[in-house]
């Protein structure tokens, strides 16, 4: 019996086994037309891996299922050779470093894309620490990459391979090069690597991503589809009745729309703040004073509750980011400002908003989620250091309260 793989081409795990069976010489045939959601959940397969997890490999001896297993067991078919070392020391080395590229790097690169793509929950402290997580273990890795031109001895190992497959991932999908140029003795083991000919054979021509891809809402199950409906037999022909049609309903009002008219007009100022292009304090921010109705408005300062996790600055940039396309359905109602703080992790996220009504509209709170990531404070425009912060924000003054600006985003 061959050996025969249960995948589908690409998959990231099967091509352990299919690298390692390139530097083994061992042939593993792959069969066309696996479907995930679909073969994996067939009887005959879940005899083979009862939770109908792929990659599965069929030997003359049984299956093996866990993609670490399977690559071990291909390295050693053709008995053993250097993917496994030449020493005992050598051996535990090569464990230690698939060990720790499978949970230090697999995992927290599967932590941070995952729930991105709507599979798993998503959120914004389980995000920052899988990220911090990586951090840390990617150092260790390019510490010790700074002295190794592989992790273990002087060839390519059973480490290599599963390390590199691993971080592919990474660099495939969410490891942009702003992000992996913090580390380059890791940047150049991988490309070095993956682009030696029994990694191309299996993996092809690989392109780093350039983008964090955008968070996806979880999927919902589809809705079933409706069945034709069965043809009867015509009846005989009633007289026509000219129905009338029921007038749309008119769309119902913000209650933003219903409050008492206001002097502030928050178009006027948002134009006054996009074209004022130098004395910014004598013209932009005195005409936001001369303008500002807290009858109409409100203003409010918002901190982030979990600035320890903020330590990836792009990270940090990109949440802001993700937070303000959100609010963009308050876009008629508020203006605000987002400043980033610091010159290194972590960083400090604080903001302004003005929003039209005494409080914060209900519908900005309902609808989103990020919203209950900050503490909100009213501003009490009565206490002249809170109207100072006010105009030191809306102007993006650096230093703010004592440390350089990151970045200074606008919501207008």
């Amino acid at each position: 019996m061959a050996l025969v793989m249960h995948s589908y081409k690409g998959n990231k795990n099967s091509d352990k086994a299919f690298i390692a069976a390139e530097f083994a010489g061992v042939k593993i045939d792959m069969p066309s037309g696996f479907e995930m959601g679909v073969t994996n959940k067939t009887p005959e397969f879940l005899k083979i891996n009862p939770l109908g997890k792929i990659p599965v490999l069929e030997t003359p001896e049984g299956p093996i299922f866990e993609s670490n297993a399977i690559a071990r067991y291909v390295s050693r078919l053709n008995g053993e050779n250097s993917l496994n070392g030449s020493s005992l020391i050598e051996y535990a080395h090569i464990e230690q470093w698939i060990d720790f590229s499978s949970l230090e790097i697999y995992g927290n690169i599967f932590n941070w894309f995952v729930p991105r793509m709507g599979f798993m929950p998503y959120s914004v402290p389980g995000e920052e620490a899988a990220i911090s997580a990586l951090k840390r273990g990617l150092e260790a890795l390019n510490t010790h990459l700074a002295s190794n031109t592989y992790l273990v001895g002087h060839s390519v190992t059973l480490a290599d391979i599963i390390t590199v497959c691993n971080l592919n991932l990474g660099f495939s999908t969410v490891l942009t090069k702003s992000f992996t140029s913090a580390f380059p003795h890791v940047e150049r083991y991988f490309w070095t690597l993956i682009n030696q000919p029994n990694f191309k054979k299996v993996v092809g021509d690989v392109k780093q991503t350039e983008s964090v891809p955008a968070i996806k809402k979880a999927g919902q199950p589809a809705k079933p589809k409706e069945q034709p409906k069965k043809k009867e037999a015509p009846a005989a022909e009633a007289p026509k009745v000219v129905e009338e049609e029921e007038a749309p309903k008119p769309k119902a009002k913000n209650p933003l729309d219903l409050l008492p008219p206001s002097p502030m007009v928050l178009d006027e100022w948002k134009r006054l703040y996009s074209n004022t292009k130098s004395n910014f304090r004598e013209v932009a921010i005195k005409g936001f004073w001369d303008m500002y109705d807290p009858e109409g408005y409100s203003l409010w300062f918002c901190d982030y509750k979990y600035n320890d996790e903020n330590m990836v600055s792009f990270v940090t940039l990109n949440k802001v980011g993700g937070f303000l396309q959100r609010m963009d359905l308050a876009r008629k109602y508020a203006f605000g400002k987002m400043l980033i703080c610091g010159s290194e992790g972590p960083f400090k996220v604080k903001g302004l908003w003005l929003f039209r009504g005494p409080e914060i509209p209900k519908f900005v709170m309902d609808e989103v989620y990020d919203m209950e990531l900050y503490e909100w404070t009213k501003v009490d425009i009565s206490d002249e250091a809170q109207k100072e912060r006010v105009s030191q924000m809306i102007e993006d003054a650096e230093p703010f309260e004592g440390e350089a600006l990151l970045d200074a985003k606008c919501f207008k």
